[in-house]
């Protein structure tokens, strides 16, 4: 059982959830049991920033039921910002966990996104790692938005098929809408995990552990993305950090006249 709420704080006007890997897969769990529709948005730098910029997107992330702290950067201020024991909870860590547990409880999962050769070898990988785990759907859908009968068709699947647990990689923020478009169409627990698909299908190389820890992890994936991420990073990383140093400065402020 877990505490009925998170401690949570606001970065650039986003809620991210001082969740762990133990507590975010014991809520995934408890929901697919229920058989509740409800999603999770894992917060990247990148994430924050959109949502920062869009109204829209800032609204998708505010009504998830879950945000953890993907990137490095907001395990920092969730510190900073008096949460102490903040931890990240980074899809390619948390996804195995998840699946760990719906084996071990015998949770029917599903795989929506990627490629269809992305998809075959994570099935590979992840049969092989998870021999009793329950995959009842996959799907790589086009690379196109969907028409509202092909979108029809797959809720559809995905209900007859069982899945209690639906694992998203669209990537971000492209998975986060389609989870909020589709709470109460899908009834599971969904997962945006991002680049999660290809790091476990082995197709695409994870950053070393030590530049995760580091906070560089963004800029192992530039130097092997460069032309796809380049925007992302040299553009939005420098504004974030002004952004959140900004937010910490008023912050640090604010508690000393309060305190005064």
């Amino acid at each position: 059982m877990w505490p009925l709420l998170l401690e949570s704080r606001h970065i650039l006007n986003v809620r991210v959830d001082a969740t762990t890997y133990e507590d975010a897969t014991t809520r995934v769990l408890a929901w697919a049991r229920e058989s509740r529709s409800c999603y999770v948005c894992l917060a990247t730098v990148n994430s924050i920033m959109e949502a920062h910029a869009s109204s829209e997107y800032q609204r998708v992330m505010r009504e998830a039921d879950l945000v953890t702290s993907d990137g490095i950067p907001l395990v920092w201020l969730l510190r900073w910002l008096g949460v102490p024991q903040a931890s990240r909870v980074y899809g390619p860590d948390l996804t195995p966990m998840v699946l760990a547990a719906a084996a071990e409880q015998g949770i029917p999962v599903g795989f929506y996104g990627g490629s269809e050769p992305v998809l075959a070898k994570l099935l590979e990988a992840v049969g092989g790692r998870f021999p009793h785990l329950k995959i009842a759907y996959t799907y790589a859908p086009p690379f196109r938005p969907l028409t509202p009968e092909e979108d029809g068709e797959a809720t559809r699947a995905i209900e007859k098929a069982g899945v209690r647990i639906l694992f998203v990689g669209l990537g971000s923020s492209k998975q986060d809408y389609w989870m909020h478009a589709h709470e109460g169409r899908v009834n599971a627990v969904m997962l945006g995990v991002g680049a999660a698909f290809d790091f476990l299908a082995g197709t695409k190389p994870q950053a070393p552990l030590w530049m995760q820890q580091s906070g560089l992890e963004w800029l192992f994936r530039l130097c092997t993305e460069p032309r796809r991420l380049w925007r992302r990073y040299l553009s939005r990383n420098p504004r974030f950090a002004i952004l959140a140093l900004a937010q910490l400065v008023r912050t640090r402020l604010h508690e000393h006249r309060r305190t005064a």
